[in-house]
C-alpha cells in the first residue's frame, strides 16, 4: 500500500504556497513523483522537498513541471512571483487553501497569476558522470545535486535557523514590541552566519521572506525609519544576488542585483549604491563578462569617497575584469592600483562596506586572475597562501580556494597535489551546495583525466563519482 502524502501547509510562506501548486497540477494530471520524475529528469527527493516548501524551486525545475503538467505558464509566472518577493497576503486565497486533501484528483481549473517576468528562467547546468567516463555539465537543478550533498548538515541546523530568522509578518512585528527594524538587522546577520556554515539553498527563501515583509512595513513609514527600511531592503536584496551567483544561477542573481541597485537609489546611500556596483563587477567576473566587470568597477571606483574601502574593492574586482580580457599588463597595473589604494586607505570606521578588504583578499583574486592568464604555478601558489591566512569561519571560501588550487595545480602538472586539495574541497561542496565549489570540481576532474593511474588521483573520481551518483 502506496504511503500518504504528507499534508501541505500552503500558507506557512510563498514557498511553501508554490510547492503545493506544484503538487496539485502533478496530481491533477494522476502522476506520481517517480512518473514525473522520470519524465522530466529530476531527483524525486528534490522534488518532494520542494513540493513539502521545505527547499526553494529552482527555475529549471519550475519550467519542467510547466511544460510536463500543461500548467500554461502559470507556475513559472508564481515562481517568478516568489522570487519578486511576493507576500502571503498578493498571492490568491481561493487557489490552494480552499482545495480539499483530494482535490488533485479531480477536475479543477487552477488560477492563472499576473504576468511578471521570470528573473531566470534558463535551467542552470551542473555536472552529472557520462558513460565516457566524463563529468559533464547538462541542464538541471545545480540544488537539487550539489544542494542535497550537504542536507544532512542543513537539515541537523535548520530548526535552529528556521528559529532564530523565521520570517514575521508586519503585523506580527509590529505587535511583538520590538523595534522590528533593529530586528530584521539581526536576522540578516543571522542568515549570513548559516548561510557560510550550511549554504545557501537553505537560506534563500528566508530571505526573500524577510524582503516581503520590509515592503510591507514600508507602507505606514515615513522620514527616517522608511529610509532605514529601503537601505534593509537594498542589504537583502545584494544578499539574495550573492546567494545566487553561489549558486550558479547568474540570472537570478543578475535580478537580484538590479533589485538591490534601485532600492539604494531609493535610499538615497551614496556609499551603499557604490557597494552594489562594486558587487555587480565581482558578478560579471563570475560570468566571464570582462567588459562589463572593467566598466562598472571604474564606475564604482568614480563614486567612491577618496581613501575609502570601497575604491580598493572595485578597483580589485576590475582587475580581474582585465585578466578574463587577457591583458596581463592591464591586470598587473591594476592589481598595484588596488594596493596603492589599499595602502593610503582611511576609512569611515563606521561603515560596514568591504571591511573584509585586505592585502590577503587582494592576493586572492590576484591568484584567480593568474590562473585566467595561464600562470597557473603563480595561481596555486596564491591560493595555497589565502587558505592558510583564512578565518575559521569561512568554511565556503576554505572550499572555493581549495578547488581552484586543485585545478591550477593540475594544469600545472602536480596530478598528486591537486586529488589531494580537491577531495578537501569535494568535503565542503558536500555540506555547502556551493556551485562555484562543484564548477571547480568538474573542471578538475577534466584535467586529471590524463593521470588517471596516478596515486591519489583515483580516489578523487570515484569520490566524485559516488557524489554525483547519490543524486542520480
Amino acid at each position: 500500500m502506496g504511503q500518504r502524502p504528507n499534508d501541505l501547509t500552503p500558507h506557512a510562506s510563498p514557498q511553501h504556497y508554490l510547492g503545493a501548486e506544484m503538487r496539485a497540477w502533478r496530481t491533477q494530471r494522476g502522476l506520481s513523483l517517480g512518473k514525473l520524475s522520470r519524465s522530466i529528469l529530476f531527483n524525486t527527493s528534490y522534488m518532494a522537498r520542494v513540493e513539502r516548501g521545505g527547499q526553494a524551486a529552482s527555475a529549471d525545475l519550475v519550467r519542467a513541471y510547466d511544460d510536463a503538467l500543461g500548467a500554461g505558464g502559470s507556475l513559472v509566472r508564481l515562481h517568478a512571483s516568489v522570487l519578486e518577493g511576493i507576500s502571503l497576503e498578493g498571492l490568491p486565497q481561493e487557489n490552494v487553501a480552499n482545495r480539499g486533501p483530494h482535490v488533485a484528483n479531480g477536475s479543477v481549473a487552477l488560477a492563472e497569476k499576473p504576468e511578471i517576468q521570470a528573473p531566470s528562467e534558463e535551467g542552470m547546468s551542473v555536472p552529472v558522470r557520462s558513460d565516457d567516463g566524463r563529468i559533464i555539465f547538462v541542464s538541471l537543478s545545480r540544488r537539487a545535486l550539489i544542494g542535497a550533498l550537504g542536507a544532512g548538515a542543513a537539515i541537523a541546523a535548520a530548526s535552529d535557523l528556521s528559529a532564530a530568522a523565521s520570517p514575521a509578518p508586519r503585523s506580527d512585528l509590529i505587535a511583538s514590541g520590538a523595534d522590528p527594524i533593529e530586528l530584521l538587522q539581526a536576522t540578516r546577520r543571522v542568515l549570513i552566519d548559516n548561510d557560510n556554515l550550511f549554504g545557501p539553498h537553505r537560506v534563500i527563501p528566508t530571505v526573500q521572506q524577510q524582503i516581503a515583509a520590509i515592503k510591507e512595513l514600508r507602507a505606514d513609514r515615513r522620514g527616517t525609519d522608511r529610509r532605514q527600511l529601503l537601505q534593509l531592503q537594498t542589504q537583502y536584496s545584494e544578499l539574495c544576488g550573492w546567494l545566487y551567483q553561489d549558486l550558479g544561477d547568474f540570472r537570478a542573481a543578475q535580478h537580484w542585483m538590479r533589485e538591490a541597485l534601485e532600492a539604494s537609489h531609493m535610499a538615497g546611500d551614496d556609499e551603499l549604491t557604490t557597494y552594489i556596483l562594486a558587487r555587480r563587477s565581482q558578478l560579471a567576473g563570475d560570468m566571464n563578462d570582462p567588459i562589463e566587470a572593467v566598466d562598472v568597477a571604474e564606475a564604482a571606483e568614480d563614486r567612491a569617497a577618496p581613501r575609502s574601502r570601497l575604491a580598493a574593492v572595485a578597483a580589485t574586482y576590475g582587475a580581474h575584469g582585465h585578466a578574463l580580457r587577457n591583458d596581463q599588463l592591464m591586470a598587473q597595473r591594476a592589481y598595484e592600483h588596488a594596493r596603492e589604494l589599499l595602502a593610503k586607505m582611511d576609512p569611515d570606521p563606521t561603515s560596514p562596506w568591504g571591511v573584509w578588504l585586505d592585502g590577503a583578499y587582494i592576493d586572492v583574486q590576484r591568484a584567480h586572475s593568474l590562473a585566467a592568464l595561464g600562470d597557473h604555478r603563480g595561481a596555486a601558489a596564491g591560493f595555497r597562501d589565502a587558505i592558510s591566512r583564512l578565518p575559521a569561519g569561512y568554511h565556503r571560501d576554505r572550499g572555493v580556494y581549495l578547488g581552484r588550487e586543485a585545478v591550477s595545480l593540475a594544469r600545472a602538472g602536480e596530478a598528486e597535489q591537486a586529488a589531494s586539495a580537491g577531495l578537501q574541497a569535494l568535503a565542503v561542496a558536500k555540506e555547502t551546495g556551493s556551485d562555484r565549489i562543484a564548477r571547480e570540481l568538474a573542471q578538475l576532474d577534466g584535467v586529471l583525466d590524463q593521470w588517471h593511474t596516478v596515486r591519489g588521483v583515483s580516489d578523487f573520481k570515484d569520490a566524485l563519482t559516488e557524489a554525483v551518483l547519490r543524486q542520480a
